[in-house]
């Protein structure tokens, strides 16, 4: 059966009308058919590779390394040998932080790697072989987690649901079967954006349960450490800004970028950006406490890549660049981090430019 098929039945089992969270869910995680089920490459920086977009640890290995400055800071004062990562894509930041850990003495343990896509996992075994036994991975979350999280564009590819907004009431977006293809559809619904801005007619835009309810479960397992996410994405006052009318939902196919996520369903990535602001409060509410928020390249400057460029060659440099220029990954992208309430500490990738007051 294709993904359009088993989606086209979800949405006759459910009276027509399917929430769209539910589809962004089927077509990027359907087991066998989904997006990061399939066996197409998704990570690369040419799309002669066949791949669909890149990410930062494919675009310099020195994303990893610094990372790992503060990684091992985390562990240090933490006293946690492990470290997880959540949707390790393609191995890539896993290679780059345990090389770099190891080279630091940071005393890494397990590297522990928590993964949706059977096919990703298979290729993370392959290029972490390296490490043998110390690399593991997880089917479900342990009940207590003593280890530094990390996720790298985790938070941004978990559904989403869509509201939109005529002048006068919000209803919830969902896709209808048209034929072979599908079309949206609103109905009426009780959800709402967080906060009022003085919306326009015909706005779109997303809410983000899942992303806060894994902040929030993972909130409640982790008994000592800290998680750090990197992702693109706004505080709640930006996010929802009346001129982001248009929401920021956005699919990715051989290094393009197009907003209609109903068209080749299941051959392109789908994502949102991320509302910090919610990641924040949700984390806060469930028991942590927020050691820092900033810029990428706030972060990674904090962390010494600038200390790294300057054994870098040429080439190198030019694509570490990227991580930091603002017109490139530097400033679209954020990093939060956390603690748990009865341990935060002063994280030096916050230490200047934080802007946890503007979440």
């Amino acid at each position: 059966m294709s993904l359009a098929t088993k989606i086209h039945a979800e949405i006759a089992a459910a009276g027509g009308w399917l929430p769209f969270d539910r589809f962004m869910a089927m077509a990027l995680y359907e087991p066998g058919l989904g997006y990061y089920a399939g066996g197409r490459r998704k990570f690369g920086t040419m799309p002669s590779e066949g791949s669909d977009f890149v990410t930062a640890p494919e675009m310099s290995p020195l994303f990893g390394r610094a990372l790992a400055r503060q990684v091992a800071q985390a562990m240090a004062v933490s006293g946690c040998r492990d470290v997880i990562e959540f949707g390790a894509g393609s191995g890539a930041l896993a290679a780059q932080l345990i090389a770099e850990l190891d080279a630091l003495d940071a005393g890494l343990a397990r590297y522990r790697i928590v993964e949706l896509s059977a096919e990703l996992r298979e290729r993370q075994r392959e290029r972490l072989s390296h490490w043998g036994d110390r690399v593991e991975w997880l089917d479900t979350l342990p009940d207590e987690i003593e280890a530094v999280v990390v996720g790298n564009e985790v938070l941004d590819a978990m559904p989403v649901q869509l509201i939109a907004f005529d002048g006068q009431v919000w209803r919830e977006r969902g896709v209808m079967s048209a034929g072979e293809g599908f079309v949206f559809a609103d109905h009426d619904s009780m959800l709402r954006p967080p906060l009022d801005t003085g919306f326009v007619p015909g706005t779109v835009t997303e809410i983000h349960p899942q992303a806060e309810a894994f902040t929030q479960t993972l909130a409640r397992k982790l008994k000592k450490g800290a998680a750090f996410f990197l992702d693109y994405g706004f505080p709640e006052a930006e996010y929802y800004h009346p001129q982001r009318r248009g929401g920021t939902l956005m699919c990715h196919q051989g290094h393009m970028a197009d907003p209609d996520p109903l068209v080749a369903v299941g051959d392109k990535d789908i994502t949102a950006h991320v509302n910090f602001t919610g990641i924040a409060l949700a984390g806060q509410d469930a028991g942590l406490v927020v050691l820092g928020y900033t810029s990428q390249a706030n972060f990674l400057l904090n962390c010494g890549i600038a200390e790294l460029l300057g054994g870098a060659s040429l080439a190198e440099r030019a694509m570490a660049h990227r991580l930091l220029a603002e017109h490139e990954m530097g400033e679209l992208f954020k990093v939060i981090g956390f603690a748990p309430i009865d341990a935060p500490f002063d994280a030096f990738g916050f230490e200047r430019g934080d802007r946890s007051h503007k979440l």
